[in-house]
C-alpha cells in the first residue's frame, strides 16, 4: 500500500463529467489499496470569472478581500469532488486550507508556504476516508485567508505530499507531460520521460506553463517524486525526480519561452558604490520579482546603464519607482519596453559540454534575431527578444538542438 496525492487542475473539473471521470481515477487508485489525498483547483474559468467581478466593483480591490473571494472557487470543487465520490459509496471528507493548517506569510495574492500541519489528514487516512483539499490557499498567522498565485494548487499538493512524506505526488492535468518545448508552436516537440528537479525548475521559472515554480522547490527541497500526467487518458508521463546519469548525458532538455516580460533600462546613471542597492531596494519593498539584471558601462565618464526584467503585470508599478529614482539619483533617461520575450535552453547536460551558447547566439543571428539581454547558468541560457520573434525563435532553436528525438 503506498500513499498517493493527487492534484488535479482546473481542465480536468471543468464541469460535472469531468468531476464524474476524476472520481472514477480516485477510485481506481483506491481500489489499488492506496491512501489517497487529492487536491483540486477551481473549475476551468472560475477563477478568472471572480476575478473580472471584483475588478468591475473597483478597479483596485482590496487584496486581502480578494484573496477570500477568489479562494471559494477551490472550496467549491473540494465540496463537489466529495459529494462525487460519496454518492458513488466511498467515504471521504473535504477541507479547505485554513481547517488542515497549511500556514503562509501575509503576501496576498502571491502568498508562500510556511508549514503544513499533516496530523488532521493522517487521522482521517486511519479512518479509512479520502481526504479532498481545496488548493491554492491558506492561512496566515493572524488568521486570513491566503492564496498562493496562478498554479498554487500544485504548490499544495507538493507541500502535502512534503508532510505527509507521501510516495508520489501526481500532478493531473491537460497535457501528456513535460515536452522539449510548447507542441501547440512546434509540431516536433517531444514528451520527456523523465527530468530533474533542477531541470524542471528551470523550466517552470522560465515559462513552461506545466507546473508552478515553488511547486517544484517543494519537491527539490523534500525529496518528492512528482509523475505528471494527463488526466484523459491513462499514459505515462513525465516523471520528476533527482538527477541521475542518463539525464546528465541529454545536452539540452528543452526550450522554454515567457512573454509575460517587460525591459526597464535606467541609462546612465551615476556610477558609485550603493546606487544598485537602493535601487533594487526599493524594487523589492514594492514587492516586485525582477529577473534578469545587466549592469554595464555608459559612454558618458562615471555613468553606467542598468537594465532588468520584470513580469508585464509588475511593469507599471516598476516604471514608475524607476522614474522616480532616476530623477532622485540624476540619471539621463528611463527606457521601458513591455513587448519582450525570454527564450531560454535548458539542460544538466550543459555542465559538461561547451558551445551551447554559440549555437543559439549562431542559430537566433540566422533568423535576424537581435538579443537584447542574455543571462546565464550552469544549466541554462537566456536571451530576452522582441516578443515578436518568440514562435520563430523557439522553432528554429528546437530544430538547432535536435530536441525532436526526444530524451527518452
Amino acid at each position: 500500500m503506498a500513499l498517493i496525492v493527487q492534484k488535479y487542475g482546473g481542465t480536468s473539473v471543468a464541469n460535472l463529467d469531468r468531476f464524474r471521470n476524476v472520481a472514477q481515477r480516485v477510485i481506481e487508485t483506491r481500489e489499488n489499496g492506496n491512501d489517497l489525498v487529492v487536491v483540486v483547483s477551481a473549475m476551468a474559468g472560475e477563477t478568472d470569472r471572480l476575478l473580472t467581478l471584483a475588478t468591475e466593483a473597483t478597479p483596485e480591490p482590496d487584496e486581502r478581500e480578494l484573496d477570500v473571494l477568489l479562494a471559494t472557487g477551490e472550496q467549491a470543487s473540494s465540496a463537489l469532488l466529495a459529494i462525487v465520490l460519496k454518492s458513488q459509496g466511498y467515504p471521504v471528507k473535504s477541507y479547505l486550507g485554513h481547517q488542515i493548517k497549511i500556514s503562509t506569510d501575509s503576501a496576498h495574492g502571491k502568498a508562500r508556504i510556511t508549514s503544513v500541519d499533516a496530523e488532521r489528514i493522517f487521522a482521517e487516512l486511519r479512518e479509512g476516508r479520502i481526504v479532498v483539499v481545496a488548493g491554492f490557499q491558506g492561512e496566515d498567522e493572524a488568521g486570513n485567508i491566503t492564496t498562493l498565485g496562478r498554479g498554487g494548487s500544485d504548490t499544495t499538493a507538493v507541500a502535502i505530499a512534503a508532510a505527509l512524506k507521501a510516495d508520489l505526488c501526481e500532478i493531473y492535468t491537460d497535457v501528456d507531460g513535460v515536452f522539449t518545448t510548447n507542441p501547440n508552436i512546434c509540431e516536433h516537440a517531444a514528451k520527456i520521460k523523465r527530468i530533474s528537479y533542477e531541470e524542471m525548475l528551470e523550466m517552470a521559472s522560465l515559462g513552461a506553463k506545466v507546473l508552478q515554480t515553488r511547486s517544484v522547490e517543494f519537491a527539490k527541497k523534500y525529496g518528492v517524486t512528482i509523475h505528471v500526467r494527463s488526466s484523459f487518458h491513462a499514459e505515462e508521463g513525465t516523471i520528476v525526480s533527482e538527477e541521475d546519469v542518463e539525464m546528465e548525458r541529454v545536452l539540452v532538455a528543452g526550450v522554454t519561452y515567457d512573454v509575460n516580460q517587460a525591459r526597464i533600462e535606467i541609462a546612465r546613471v551615476p556610477d558609485h558604490p550603493g546606487i544598485a542597492s537602493q535601487f533594487f531596494d526599493a524594487i523589492s519593498k514594492g514587492n516586485i520579482l525582477v529577473d534578469m539584471i545587466i549592469q554595464t558601462t555608459s559612454l558618458e565618464e562615471g555613468c553606467a546603464n542598468m537594465a532588468f526584467t520584470i513580469s508585464k503585470g509588475d511593469f507599471p508599478k516598476a516604471l514608475e519607482i524607476a522614474r522616480s529614482l532616476a530623477k532622485e539619483l540624476g540619471a539621463k533617461e528611463v527606457i521601458a519596453e513591455d513587448e519582450v520575450a525570454k527564450v531560454s535552453m535548458v539542460g544538466v547536460g550543459m555542465r559538461g559540454h561547451s558551445g551551447v551558447a554559440s549555437k543559439m547566439f549562431s542559430t537566433l543571428a540566422q533568423e535576424g534575431i537581435n538579443i537584447k539581454m542574455i543571462s546565464t547558468s550552469e544549466i541554462k541560457i537566456s536571451c530576452i527578444i522582441d516578443a515578436k520573434y518568440t514562435e520563430l525563435a523557439v522553432r528554429s532553436l528546437h530544430d538547432a538542438f535536435e530536441l525532436g528525438k526526444g530524451n527518452g
